[in-house]
C-alpha cells in the first residue's frame, strides 16, 4: 500500500491537511498583511490551498515544495479555477536541498505538518530563519503533547518516542530561543480534531465502499479503522496540534 495514495484518499475532503479550523487559518492569513508580489515559500505545500488563498488576498508570488505529484495535480486544478497559473512555482525535490538554495529570499516561510521533511521543528525553524528576510514571517504547524503519552499509545503510533514532540509552550519558546519573535499561536480544539479525524476516516471508508476492486482496500480499511480506535482511545486526549507565527527580527 502506497503511503501517499492512502494520505491522498484520506485527505480528499479536507481543505487543509491539518486539524486547525478554516476560521483560525483565515485569521492568521489576515495577520500577515503582505505587500503585492511578496515571496512566500511553503514546505510540504500539499494541495496548496493556503498559498492559493494568499495569492487571492495579497497577490503574492509563491514557491510550493511538495514531493507527492498527486497533490500537485490537485493544486494545479484549483489554481486554474482561481488564480493566474504563474503565481505558484512547484518544486518536486527534497526539502533540505531547496532550503539550502534559498537564503534570505522570502518574505514568508511556511511549513505546516511537514517539519519531518527538514529534520524536526528545531531544524525547520533554523532553516526558515535563513530563508526569510529580516522582518518577514515564519509560520509552522507542529504537534505537541497535551499530556504525557502512554506507552500503549506510543506503541500504537508505530513505536514513536515521546521526545519527538514537545509541549505547546515549548514549541513557542523554541522559536523565541532562536531570536524569532512569537506573534501568534493557536491550537486545534477537540471539535477541530473530531472534524479532521472524522473526515479522514469517512473519506477512506467511502472510497473503499465505492471501489471494492482496489487491491489495497483491505489493507487501507484495516489501517484506517485501527487509526480511528487509536485516536478515540488515546490520541484525542493526548496529541495536540498548533500553528505558530513568528517574525524574523
Amino acid at each position: 500500500m502506497d503511503r501517499n495514495k492512502f494520505s491522498s484518499i484520506a485527505h480528499s475532503k479536507h481543505l487543509f491537511s491539518n486539524p486547525i479550523s478554516e476560521t483560525k487559518i483565515n485569521r492568521i492569513i489576515d495577520f500577515l498583511q503582505l505587500e503585492p508580489h511578496a515571496k512566500v515559500l511553503d514546505i510540504g505545500a500539499g494541495k496548496c490551498e493556503l498559498l492559493i488563498r494568499l495569492v487571492e488576498k495579497y497577490d503574492i508570488e509563491a514557491t510550493a515544495v511538495e514531493l507527492y505529484e498527486g497533490s500537485i495535480l490537485e493544486a494545479k486544478q484549483q489554481v486554474q479555477k482561481r488564480i493566474p497559473e504563474e503565481k505558484i512555482t512547484y518544486i518536486v525535490k527534497d526539502a533540505k536541498q531547496v532550503v539550502s538554495e534559498y537564503v534570505n529570499r522570502f518574505d514568508v516561510g511556511i511549513c505546516i505538518g511537514s517539519t519531518h521533511a527538514l529534520g524536526g521543528l528545531e531544524l525547520t525553524l533554523q532553516s526558515l530563519k535563513r530563508n526569510v528576510k529580516k522582518g518577514g514571517f515564519i509560520l509552522v504547524g507542529e504537534g505537541y503533547w497535551k499530556k504525557k503519552p502512554s506507552q500503549a499509545y506510543l506503541e500504537a503510533l508505530g513505536g514513536a518516542d515521546e521526545s519527538e514532540l514537545k509541549k505547546h509552550h515549548e514549541n513557542v519558546f523554541m522559536g523565541e530561543s532562536m531570536g524569532l519573535v512569537p506573534i501568534w499561536s493557536v491550537v486545534a480544539s477537540d471539535d477541530d480534531w473530531d472534524e479532521y479525524e472524522g473526515l479522514y476516516a469517512m473519506s477512506m471508508e467511502k472510497y473503499c465502499y465505492e471501489n471494492p476492486n482496489d487491491p489495497d482496500c483491505d489493507s487501507m480499511l484495516n489501517k484506517i479503522r485501527s487509526w480511528k480506535r487509536t485516536y478515540l482511545t488515546w490520541g484525542r486526549d493526548t496529541l495536540g496540534f498548533g500553528l505558530y507565527l513568528f517574525q524574523n527580527q
